[in-house]
């Protein structure tokens, strides 16, 4: 019994694992690099978004956290310009994670958010913008969150917002 208690964390890293492999195998087949993820974003704000063919964007390092355990992804530097943000694929297997995107001129990125058997909840801030790289679906108007998701949930909070 103790034996079967104890590989159910590897279970689970096992599972987070090839879940982001499945997610990221179709992106990574055209070439896979930032630049590419953040062309694909870009298609999916269509004419919305105030970027050049090849703007210049800076990157968020996703993380890894299983059990509960491990880091949180966050973005708090706020410009007075409108500036693309990738955010790295991140992992959360059985356990709560959060993403804080908080730059109100932010127009960020996502290349992939795989979540097995959690809740991945993005805090997005009010005026800030968001897509996935790898559906190439806007998630700015229905606050639905995308990624892979095996019996969990991905949702967007909006923080920041004037109050009315």
């Amino acid at each position: 019994m103790k034996q079967r208690f104890l590989s159910l964390p590897v279970t689970a890293c096992v599972l987070a694992l090839s879940a982001w492999v499945s997610a990221t195998s179709a992106h990574a087949q055209e070439t896979d690099t930032v630049q590419s993820a953040a062309q694909a974003c870009m298609r999916a704000w269509g004419s919305q978004h105030p970027f050049t063919d090849t703007p210049p964007l800076r990157t968020v390092s996703g993380a890894v956290r299983v059990l509960g355990r491990g880091s949180s992804v966050a973005d708090r530097e706020v410009t007075d310009f409108p500036v693309l943000v990738v955010v790295q694929p991140g992992v959360n297997v059985l356990g709560e994670s959060e993403m804080e995107l908080l730059n109100p001129n932010g127009w960020y990125c996502l290349r992939a958010a795989v979540n097995v058997g959690g809740g991945l909840r993005i805090k997005l801030h009010c005026d800030a913008r968001l897509a996935s790289a790898t559906s190439g679906t806007s998630v700015l108007g229905d606050n639905a969150g995308r990624g892979v998701s095996v019996m969990g949930a991905i949702s967007v909070e909006r923080v920041g917002c004037a109050r009315s």
